[in-house]
């Protein structure tokens, strides 16, 4: 009935708090541990950055979160690392940190911890990043003030600087810390709380499955990407709450010659190097979600789960026809990803059921795989629309065979059924594609909101599939005459 995990250098046993308090809660109001900033509480803003270190198939690997929206529950058997703890007991500060001060990385203050963190993750993982590496690393983290450019010569700067390993805590405390974090981890389940409000960690798979048995309408949470914000933002009091991202059985990759069975808790930064080599377009739409924090935490798995209609992994799914496996007491079972979104915030996942995996079709070889994110910010946005494509053609140029699928265009992720019809067996021109465009309109009645007007919606989804042509066999001819269209 406690959760056990190490804060800096001290070991933290608790067993009474609510199952809905956010780590930077804990950290500011009952440590006093008040580097780490609230900014936005929704995990855009990166001020409440921190890193939490999981032992995984045998290795430490600390990573960069929002402590926002990070549940204390979920923090079992880890190590979380704040910025308290970067500076050396005489005070003398730590590359990183000194690197700030001397290229002037500062000026308000209020996000630099932050920044902090997250140039002290890619720090301890990338020796001599490039600038690239960079601006991936501090994705998650806003900044009013500097630009940002002092704040990338501070990275580079820092690189260069590499004391020795003990004056670095973590490298210094590795060891210690892998055996205090396996001699937390356990296989049975914890209970915190009460009826009324209760956080449950089961010890297993099978166990989920009998605690959702038992409670049906608990709220599953595995990076908490999303339900995070259901606290913070709707105030919703969930009850009970069921925390799953310490389950290493939803945690495992199989590669296949033909496939990728991704488990539902593997997060998008695990992910990432088995779809970059199998499937690269899939891989550079992930760089795109949330920033860095937002990827080690969340989950594609959860990511459907959801069912939301901007998700962005489900259409990208779709498009290469995945399928689910979901598990309950009952077994297991398995249905097209297509069929699991049924409406508007229903899916067809039943009673004491969840998912379990993903299986991923590779693209055949000669096959056109795209995936586009139409956003008002290129990184760490929500999609207005994403749109996916698998093309195949013959050898004379004729569309064999062309799965599409939309999200941000109806209540569900979606195919357009339609819109295939009217390309199949018909040559790859333009003429063909003007001719299908109307079809959209048989297919999605898109919604107007604050990301997008329902015509902005339909228009660009129409211009998606151009673009397609225009990336797999339009001429420059008609690459020019589509510019000029657009201007």
């Amino acid at each position: 009935m406690t959760i056990r995990f190490i804060l800096n250098d001290r070991e933290v046993t608790r067993d009474r708090f609510s199952p809905s308090e956010t780590l930077l809660d804990y950290l500011r109001l009952e440590r006093r541990l008040t580097g780490s900033k609230e900014g936005c509480a929704e995990g855009d803003c990166g001020a409440c950055t921190v890193l939490v270190g999981r032992l995984t198939r045998g290795r430490l690997v600390y990573e960069t979160v929002n402590s926002c929206i990070r549940f204390t529950a979920s923090l079992n058997a880890t190590h979380v690392v704040t910025i308290e703890h970067l500076a050396a007991k005489d005070g003398a500060l730590h590359p990183v940190q000194q690197a700030m001060v001397d290229m002037n990385g500062s000026q308000c203050g209020f996000c630099t911890p932050g920044i902090v963190m997250s140039l002290y993750a890619l720090w301890m993982e990338n020796e001599k990043p490039s600038r690239r590496a960079i601006e991936k690393g501090l994705q998650g983290n806003l900044c009013r003030c500097t630009g940002y450019e002092p704040i990338i010569k501070a990275a580079e700067t820092a690189s260069a600087t590499r004391p020795d390993a003990a004056f670095d805590a973590i490298a210094r405390e590795r060891d210690s810390v892998m055996t205090q974090l396996a001699a937390m981890k356990s296989d049975e389940t914890i209970v915190i709380g009460d009826a009324t409000s209760r956080a449950i960690i089961p010890g297993s798979a099978t166990a989920l499955a009998d605690v959702l048995a038992e409670y049906r309408d608990a709220t599953i949470v595995a990076g908490s990407t999303d339900v995070g914000l259901w606290v913070t933002k709707q105030m919703r009091a969930l009850n009970p709450m069921v925390f799953i991202n310490h389950l290493e059985e939803l945690q495992t990759i199989t590669e296949t010659e033909k496939s990728i069975i991704i488990g539902a808790g593997v997060t998008y930064t695990e992910a990432f190097p088995a779809l970059a080599k199998a499937i690269p377009a899939f891989a550079r739409l992930i760089d795109r979600i949330g920033g860095e924090q937002v990827r080690n935490m969340g989950t594609i798995g959860g990511n459907v789960a959801n069912g939301s209609p901007v998700g962005d992994t489900p259409p990208a799914l779709i498009a290469l026809n995945a399928t689910l496996t979901l598990q309950s007491q009952n077994g297991t079972r398995s249905i097209a990803l297509e069929d699991y979104f049924l409406d508007y915030g229903k899916q067809d996942r039943r009673p004491g059921e969840f998912v379990l995996s993903l299986t991923v079709p590779k693209p055949a070889l000669d096959a056109h795989y795209a995936v586009y994110k139409v956003s008002k910010r290129r990184e760490e946005d929500i999609s207005a629309l994403c749109g996916a494509f698998c093309l195949q053609l013959t050898a004379d140029g004729t569309v064999e065979k062309i799965r599409i699928a939309y999200g941000g265009m109806a209540g569900t992720p979606k195919r357009a059924p339609h819109v295939e019809a009217a390309l199949a067996g018909k040559p790859w021109t333009s003429e063909t594609v003007e001719a299908a465009r109307p079809a959209f309109e048989s297919d999605y009645q898109p919604m107007t909101d604050m990301r997008a007007t329902a015509a902005y919606r339909m228009l660009a989804a129409k211009n998606l599939l151009s673009r397609l042509l225009l990336e797999t066999g339009g001429s420059q001819q008609e690459l020019i005459r589509f510019e000029r269209e657009e201007a």
